[in-house]
């Protein structure tokens, strides 16, 4: 019979704009348990703060949860994980400059430690996930915008405090459009959800070309969406395909860059268009030819995400885990 698991769970949380999912998980990156409630981000900070609460208290009360002694949370937006603050996050407005761990820990008399989603991703797929068997690791969700993680040599790389691997902010065109942060060009304003149903609205707006984009969309360019660009390409339409063929162009610009700065020893793509934009990886592949000059470029491999949705939920628990646990074979 083999041994049980002395490791307690570590309970996982990972905050957005809508809604909080809270686990545990145990020490080798298997999700015991996971629960959803909605979020309150818009209100004060008390209420957003309660809405965790409540999401913590779901997972608390189940009987997995009594060994429960460690709380890890991942946010989006920029965190200073050394001090267990939430700087700011877009989606979050609730809170700003906020203690979010000190706030949790004092609730709850647990040691809490806060990432960023991107990083907390990046280290689940790292650990246990796609890049298990990696050192070095560039990750990046795509979905309602972009995000990224960097593992060097088994390590999350988070900065001097914590605010580091804002990749989808890294500007590919400064003439580009404005992006919500602020800048221009981010390829977050050119290859994420949002940014790809914008392309179709606009594409469709400018030319009288009957496409199946706006038959699904109930003839209303309000209405065009990712999803729905998605299923117009796969029923052959060409203006769908070329609107995602121009977010994969973009990718490869901005992908081109990420492999000249960090040679990483693979890719790894989540979120809730990973596998969509991933149906483009042989133009991607084709078009890094161009904007890489690493002449070894090709031998990294570009894969999905192991843990899919889940990744940023997995790696709040991996943040408070000693390093030599996490990274045992």
């Amino acid at each position: 019979m083999p041994a049980a698991n002395k490791n307690p769970p570590i309970l996982a949380v990972d905050i957005g704009g809508t809604k909080v999912a809270a686990g545990l998980v145990d020490s080798h990156g298997e999700l015991l348990l996971n629960t959803r409630t909605p979020m309150v981000a818009k209100d004060t900070a008390e209420q957003g703060l309660q809405a965790v609460f409540h999401a913590i208290d779901k997972v608390l009360h189940h009987r997995l949860a009594k060994k429960v002694r460690a709380i890890g949370v991942s946010v989006p937006g920029w965190v200073d994980s050394q001090k267990g603050i939430l700087v700011g996050a877009a989606n979050l407005p609730c809170w700003k400059n906020y203690p979010l761990a000190k706030n949790i820990s004092r609730h709850y008399k647990f040691p809490v430690k806060l990432g960023n989603d991107g990083n907390t991703a990046a280290l689940a797929e790292a650990a246990w996930g796609a890049g298990k068997s990696y050192k070095n690791i560039f990750y990046v969700t795509l979905g309602t915008g972009i995000g990224t993680g960097i593992i060097l040599n088994r390590r999350l790389y988070d900065g001097r405090t914590g605010a580091a691997s804002e990749g989808g902010h890294v500007t590919i065109d400064f003439r580009g459009p404005e992006c919500p942060c602020g800048k221009r060009g981010c390829i977050e304003i050119y290859a994420s959800g949002p940014a790809i149903a914008r392309r179709a609205r606009q594409r469709l707006s400018e030319q009288a070309t009957r496409s199946a984009i706006l038959q699904l969309a109930n003839n209303s360019l309000d209405h065009v969406s990712t999803e729905i660009v998605s299923k117009a390409a796969k029923s052959g339409d060409s203006l769908a395909r070329e609107v995602l063929e121009e977010s994969a162009d973009h990718l490869s610009i901005w992908l081109g860059n990420m492999i000249d700065l960090l040679e990483p020893d693979i890719i790894v793509i989540g979120g809730g268009i990973a596998h969509l934009m991933l149906q483009q990886l042989p133009r991607i592949r084709q078009q890094l030819t161009q904007w890489s000059i690493n002449p070894r470029h090709q031998e990294i491999p570009i894969v999905e995400a192991h843990y899919g949705p889940e990744s940023a939920l997995l790696g709040a628990a991996a943040l408070c885990l000693p390093a030599s646990r996490l990274w045992e074979r």
